[in-house]
């Protein structure tokens, strides 16, 4: 038996995250942090597949565009009627780029997650801040939009953030997926390459936003 929880809204998969496309639509505001949704007892919860789970990213500059994929290592969702509560952790050691191959894939990758000398904080330095966090604070009504409200927590700082999502479940599998969000980078100290940050960049610089798409698939517990 199939039961919709929200209306099906148009999708567009993609969780994109380094820097992202300028034109890409809703656009978070961070804020702080705040506390985290609860459920009844009698909530139905749902521990994520993470192999059929993705999260995607893209990330812009003057020169070019480059896309990726990052892995959920964890999650779980409660659900009970139109409510959620739940928290996912998010493997910052799984960064992979798309878009290139071969020694520029890798090189990419390297910075990135910060492994290379001398480079580990210029963006996510996965040695010293291995996952990244998600918890639900809220869902809710935005112009016949349904909105997912949680903490973000990358690298030191932790900010609220709202997105549109649609989630349903059939039978023991529940799906949530977004649709493409940005948010801006430098609110989580990943400052590099900024315009915002350094005056001194010309068109050296890369975008602060990085659009993201989530697309979560997530298992009942009996």
């Amino acid at each position: 038996m199939k039961i919709k929880l929200i209306p099906v809204l148009s999708l567009a998969v993609l969780l994109t995250g380094m820097v992202s496309c300028k034109d890409s639509k809703n656009k978070t505001e961070a804020g702080e942090a705040e506390v985290a949704a609860e459920t009844s007892m009698q909530a139905s919860k749902f521990m994520v597949d993470t192999q059929a789970s993705t999260i995607t990213w893209e990330g812009n500059k003057p020169t070019g565009t480059h896309t990726g994929t990052v892995n959920l290592e964890s999650g779980v969702v409660k659900v009970a009627g139109d409510s959620l509560s739940g928290s996912f952790l998010i493997d910052m050691t799984t960064i992979t780029d798309t878009d290139l191959e071969g020694e520029q894939k890798t090189n990419l990758e390297q910075h990135l997650k910060g492994t290379v000398e001398g480079k580990e904080g210029d963006f996510f330095n996965v040695q010293k801040y291995p996952t990244a966090a998600f918890e639900i604070t809220d869902v809710m009504d935005d112009n016949g939009k349904q909105m997912l409200e949680g903490n973000l927590t990358i690298k030191d700082a932790k900010n609220n953030i709202s997105f549109p999502v649609t989630y349903s479940v059939d039978g023991s599998t529940m799906t949530l997926k977004s649709e493409p969000f940005t948010i801006d980078r430098t609110k989580w100290n990943v400052n590099y390459g900024s315009k915002s940050v350094f005056d001194d960049l010309g068109d050296k610089f890369i975008s602060d936003d990085i659009t993201l798409t989530i697309d979560i698939v997530a298992k009942k517990q009996m």
